[in-house]
């Protein structure tokens, strides 16, 4: 079957930044104070793809206790690299891990948007970093999930499938409702470009394949949510101009939480700050950790 342009030049993107085979390589630091381990893994199609892990840079193979560990999905068409940045000194300044996974969609890479194939490789992710990176260990029952925009998407996901892995999550600016993302796309630059990229990626369009788009959708699973007991943090913006409709989006989500569960351990921070900029070491991003007890208490912003 003739594959058209823009699915060749996704795949040779997508095989273009694949890590190869082989052990953690040489670090490198976005931080003085962090040093950051690339390793490959096997996703759930068999396909290889790659992760970073940022660790304090006092950790290392002759210094290596057990520490939580923070898995950190990135956004859309987001790079490992530039999510990894975004925490800068943070693992240092808190002494945890953060492992920033490239994932594996249906069928795009940076795409990935939910897949419940992602899903299982990001619960996968504690073992599959202690299993490529040997010296480390990370501390049972301290196990944290925090991601923007997708990454906050599939943050939710995984609270949903696999609530019992997490000790807490954090999910800014999240994506709630994949088809009406797939409409919202039309009115973004390149929206065009972003539905066909979400056909390829889901099956089709919402009419096309709805079961596909409810599967990645959080708002398909508000109960396994609300039930879950993990600590949760909704941060969202009402000045959002990539999700526009965030009130409705995250807002209307968090409303659908607590009528299913009043008591849920879920807590909603409301801001005007652009799509996901918050989520850095010099945003919010150290008020969020602090309230999950992962920074001292004097990170957290009156």
């Amino acid at each position: 079957m003739r594959r058209s342009g823009l699915l060749t030049i996704l795949v040779a993107l997508t095989v273009a930044i694949v890590a190869p085979l082989g052990a953690a390589a040489a670090p490198i630091a976005p931080s003085p104070l962090v040093k950051t381990y690339r390793f490959a893994y096997r996703t759930h199609d068999g396909r290889m793809s790659y992760a970073l892990l940022l660790l304090p840079a006092w950790y290392g193979p002759a210094r290596h206790p057990a520490i939580p560990l923070v898995i950190s999905p990135h956004g859309r068409n987001t790079t490992p690299t530039s999510a990894a940045s975004r925490w800068y000194d943070l693992p240092a300044t808190g002494s945890f891990a953060v492992v920033v996974p490239a994932g594996q969609g249906r069928r795009l890479q940076l795409y990935s948007w939910g897949y419940p194939g992602q899903i299982d490789d990001l619960a996968r992710m504690p073992a599959l970093t202690e299993h490529a990176v040997p010296f480390f260990h990370y501390e049972s029952g301290h196990v944290y999930a925090i991601g923007a925009s997708m990454g906050a998407q599939e943050v939710l996901l995984l609270v949903a499938e696999h609530p019992r892995l997490l000790a807490g999550a954090i999910a800014f600016d999240p994506a709630v409702d994949l088809a009406n993302r797939y409409y919202e796309f039309a009115h973004l630059r390149g929206g065009d470009k972003l539905q066909a990229i979400a056909r390829l990626e889901v099956g089709g369009t919402p009419r096309q394949v709805p079961d596909a788009y409810r599967l990645r959708s959080p708002t398909s699973y508000v109960r396994q949510i609300a039930l879950s007991g993990v600590p949760l943090e909704l941060w969202w913006s009402t000045a959002d101009q990539v999700i526009v409709n965030q009130a409705t989006q995250a807002g209307g989500f968090y409303e659908r939480l607590m009528h299913a569960q009043p008591n849920a351990p879920i807590v909603s921070y409301i801001g005007t700050w652009r799509h996901a900029v918050e989520d850095t070491a010099f945003g919010k991003l150290p008020t969020a950790l602090a309230r999950l007890n992962l920074l001292p208490a004097d990170q957290v912003a009156a």
